[in-house]
């Protein structure tokens, strides 16, 4: 089995989500546990105990999701897992997967998603952006209807998720008008998203530039394990150009659905997500049926990955 392993973002998180690889694998705790010396707040009191709507606020979630990929990733490991072909992660799940690929140290790139949620929650103020997934209708659709929508106002397509899932993003009221008109147009449901900053749109420009100077102070090491990027589905060709990735995934769209297509160009006959939740897999069953498709969350499905892999 030749393997990507991809990495999931927010919306992914809930209460509990690593209790069952914390329980077989002290790792788990002790990788939440330098995040929380990092950050000086007990990440892993939270993601046990809650309280569960503190796990929706970015600058809690992020930093817990990149914690939770990681901490899978060296359970995987800790088990003589092999090596990827490649790596990629969904919006902030790419943090994971620069250091799964040895790009980035851990406690460096903790300390750049707490830069990047404190940016982020800063940004927009509280009820002044929303996000919504669009189903059923193609990507151009939606970009058509929200080209119609947002009158002077910002709504865009920021997560091309699947063929048929599209999550849009903006100033709350032109999201609103955007749900509206994308149904008219036919779309099957427009699901308002429970996300207090609206990722990957230009509303977020501005920071960018705060971002990438976080970014040109952070030591790139030189990887043999691909990192394909949000920004373009694919690598970049030098540390420079890969800062410069990074900084501007927080105003450019997710290109998920083209991600996949590209893991496989890059050798892999199956995606492995790593972390909790089953929102990668999901998507990815949808986009390449070719693929294998596994997710590791907890001792069973860990166990089912290790043995697909051994062959």
């Amino acid at each position: 089995m030749n393997f990507a392993a991809v990495f999931p973002g927010q919306g992914s998180q809930s209460l509990g989500m690593m209790d069952d690889l914390a329980f077989h694998f002290p790792i788990v705790k002790e990788t939440f546990d330098q995040a929380s010396d990092v950050l000086e707040q007990d990440l892993w009191q939270i993601v046990t105990a809650g309280p569960e709507e503190l796990l929706s606020q970015t600058m809690i979630t992020q930093p817990l999701m990149l914690a939770a990929g990681v901490a899978t990733w060296r359970v995987w490991l800790s088990q003589d897992g092999s090596m990827p072909t490649a790596t990629a992660g969904h919006s902030l799940g790419e943090y994971s997967a620069l250091v799964a690929s040895g790009t980035i140290d851990y406690a460096t790139t903790v300390k750049l998603v707490g830069i990047r949620s404190s940016l982020m929650q800063q940004a927009v103020p509280e009820g002044k952006g929303g996000m919504a997934a669009i189903l059923g209708l193609d990507a151009e659709a939606v970009i058509e209807g929200c080209a119609k929508a947002a009158n002077g106002q910002i709504v865009e397509a920021v997560n091309f998720n699947s063929p048929e899932q599209t999550v849009i993003g903006g100033e709350s009221d032109a999201v609103d008008r955007a749900m509206q008109v994308l149904s008219e147009m036919g779309a099957k449901r427009a699901i308002k998203l429970a996300m207090s900053v609206p990722s990957h749109c230009s509303m977020l420009k501005e920071i960018s530039a705060d971002m990438a100077e976080a970014l040109a102070q952070a030591n790139f090491a030189k990887s043999d394990i691909p990192v394909l990027h949000n920004v373009s589905a694919d690598t970049c060709g030098s540390e420079e150009s890969m800062k410069t990735t990074v900084a501007e995934q927080l105003y450019k769209p997710v290109r998920w659905v083209e991600t996949i297509h590209a893991l496989e160009s890059h050798g892999a006959d199956t995606i492995i997500e790593f972390g909790p939740g089953k929102v990668l897999f999901g998507l990815n069953r949808r986009i390449n049926r070719k693929l294998g498709n596994l997710t590791i969350n907890d001792m069973a499905s860990l166990e089912k990955a290790l043995t697909a892999a051994k062959g």
